[in-house]
């Protein structure tokens, strides 16, 4: 019995749920995934995964065994990895979840080019904004922005995400302009659900105060809430990596820039208590190579001026 690979064969079948799609994941009959796992039960004398007709269930001995094989193939695999990278030119296929609109706008360009500097990594790429379960999923690294990170959260930042409210000229004429994060609640915003649908954040004496805001239309993408602000129909507060190329174009300007928003952190996630190959260690490199501290995107002398000027809220 190999032991090893049917560890490993546990593994997934406990991080995927199924046996069945094991066997689809890795082209093999479902007779193989089950024997392995049998095999394994047999050589502890233990039952591992309680069966049923719905679903599956790791049993109390099944749960401790899990963490455990995680950490020996986890320390087999960077042992290996190590020993093999010496001298040789990554390799390897990546798994990657990326934002939506963060991803189609400036994440894709950057994995091409990545894609041209090491041709021995092949990239397959998931567009979606909710958070992705990374070990069921099958993902090996997934790009997020958050304000705050979990406890169990393992990840590197690659770089700042800044916030700013915006409006087309069109709209302000026919609405007046905003002078204060409390003068929203009179005008037509438009807030990013689940997070701001109800209220947006400034900073007030280095702590974020909530301010009320109503709107007809809130949406989980921050392109589409930028278009309605385009078309003069309201107020919206994207980060720059969507805005700055509608204010270079001139169809949206930032208001309210004496006021402070919060900043985000765009960070690599990894699957929690798992080795990162040399393969993603490489790609994240890359992207905090490319996108860096302080991000291509903010260069317009707008924001730089704006970023100058901007000051704590008063009460």
């Amino acid at each position: 019995m190999d032991r090893l690979e049917n560890m490993e064969m546990f593994c997934r079948v406990a991080e995927m749920g199924s046996f069945s799609a094991v066997a689809r994941h890795l082209d093999v009959a479902r007779s193989v995934v089950t024997r392995q796992v049998a095999a394994l039960e047999a050589h502890l004398g233990v039952k591992l995964i309680a069966r049923s007709t719905r679903r599956l269930n790791l049993t109390s001995g099944g749960l401790a065994y899990l963490e455990k094989c995680r950490e020996i193939l986890g320390l087999v695999e960077a042992a290996e990895s190590d020993v093999a990278a010496e001298g040789q030119v990554p390799r390897g296929h990546v798994r990657i979840s990326v934002p939506f609109s963060f991803g189609l706008r400036h994440l894709t360009p950057l994995l091409l080019d990545f894609g041209l500097r090491y041709p021995e990594i092949t990239i397959e790429v998931d567009y979606t904004d909710r958070r992705v379960n990374m070990i069921e999923e099958g993902i090996d690294l997934a790009i997020r922005i958050t304000g705050k990170l979990a406890p169990q959260d393992v990840a590197r930042k690659i770089s700042v995400c800044r916030m700013l409210v915006v409006a087309s000229e069109d709209y302000l004429q026919r609405s007046g302009e905003p002078k204060r994060p409390e003068d929203l609640i009179d005008h037509e915003c438009f807030g990013y659900v689940p997070a701001q649908q109800s209220s947006w954040g400034f900073v007030v004496d280095g702590e974020v105060r909530w301010y009320p805001i109503r709107g007809r239309l809130q949406a989980n993408n921050g392109d589409a809430l930028l278009d309605a602000a385009i078309r003069g129909i309201g107020i919206t507060n994207p980060p720059t990596f969507i805005a700055a190329s509608a204010i270079e174009a001139g169809s949206v300007r930032p208001i309210l820039t004496d006021y402070a928003l919060p900043e985000l952190g765009i960070y690599a996630m990894f699957p929690g208590n798992r080795y990162v190959p040399r393969r993603v260690r490489v790609l994240v490199d890359y992207l905090v190579e490319r996108i860096g501290p302080e991000p291509y995107w903010d260069a317009l002398p707008l924001f730089r001026s704006g970023r100058a000027a901007g000051k704590r809220l008063r009460k």
